[in-house]
C-alpha cells in the first residue's frame, strides 16, 4: 500500500512481504511482534529495502512453493538480489533491525515457543553470512512495533506499543 507524505510516498510492507524504496520515499511496516523488520540500505545511493520476516527458517515451510519474504534465510538473500537489480553493490549494504518480541509468556522453555528470539538470531546469522554489518537494532521485549525507514537520513523511526517513539 502506498500512502502520501509531504516529501514523497510511504511504501507500506505487509507481514511476510518485502519492497525497495528510493528517495524521496520512505518504507514502513506495522505489526512487528515476534516478527523482525529488516532494513538493508545503501547510504550513498539513498536506497533501502525492508523485509517483514515472520519465521526463522524456510525449512518450516509447509509447501513446495514458499513465500521467500516470510523467512529470514530466504528473505535476506532475495532482498540482496532485489537491491542488486537497483544497482546497489552488496559490500555497501548496512542493516538495521527491529522486532523479535516475546509476545506471550509461556511456562515452557521449549525453543519452538521462542519465535521472536529465534527470528532475531536467524536474521543476525544471515546478515553475518552475507557480510552485511548490523549497525543498529531494537529487538526483544514483549511489545509490538511499527517502523519506518527514511533513506535520506538512514534513520529508522520506531514506535513501540506503550513505550513511545525512538530512532536508530
Amino acid at each position: 500500500m502506498i500512502l502520501s507524505s509531504s516529501s514523497g510516498q510511504v511504501i507500506k510492507v505487509g507481514i511476510a512481504q518485502m519492497d525497495v524504496v528510493k528517495l524521496p520515499n520512505t518504507i514502513r511496516t506495522s505489526g512487528l511482534g515476534s516478527c523482525v523488520g529488516v532494513i538493508l540500505y545503501d547510504e550513498s545511493k539513498k536506497i533501502a529495502g525492508l523485509i517483514h520476516v515472520m519465521l526463522p527458517d524456510s525449512s518450516l515451510g509447509r509447501s513446495e512453493s514458499i513465500n521467500v519474504a516470510k523467512f529470514a534465510d530466504t528473505g535476506i538473500a532475495a532482498m540482496i538480489d532485489l537491491l542488486k537489480l537497483e544497482g546497489v553493490q552488496k559490500f555497501k549494504l548496512k542493516a538495521k533491525i527491529a522486532g523479535g518480541a516475546q509476545m506471550f509468556q509461556f511456562t515452557s522453555d521449549k525453543d519452538s515457543m521462542r519465535i521472536g528470539p529465534r527470528n532475531v538470531e536467524a536474521v543476525k546469522n544471515e546478515l553475518k553470512r552475507h557480510g552485511i554489518p548490523l549497525v543498529a537494532e531494537d529487538t526483544g521485549g514483549n511489545s509490538g512495533r511499527t517502523i519506518e525507514f527514511n533513506p535520506a537520513t538512514s534513520l529508522l523511526h520506531i514506535r513501540t506499543v506503550n513505550q513511545g517513539v525512538s530512532e536508530i
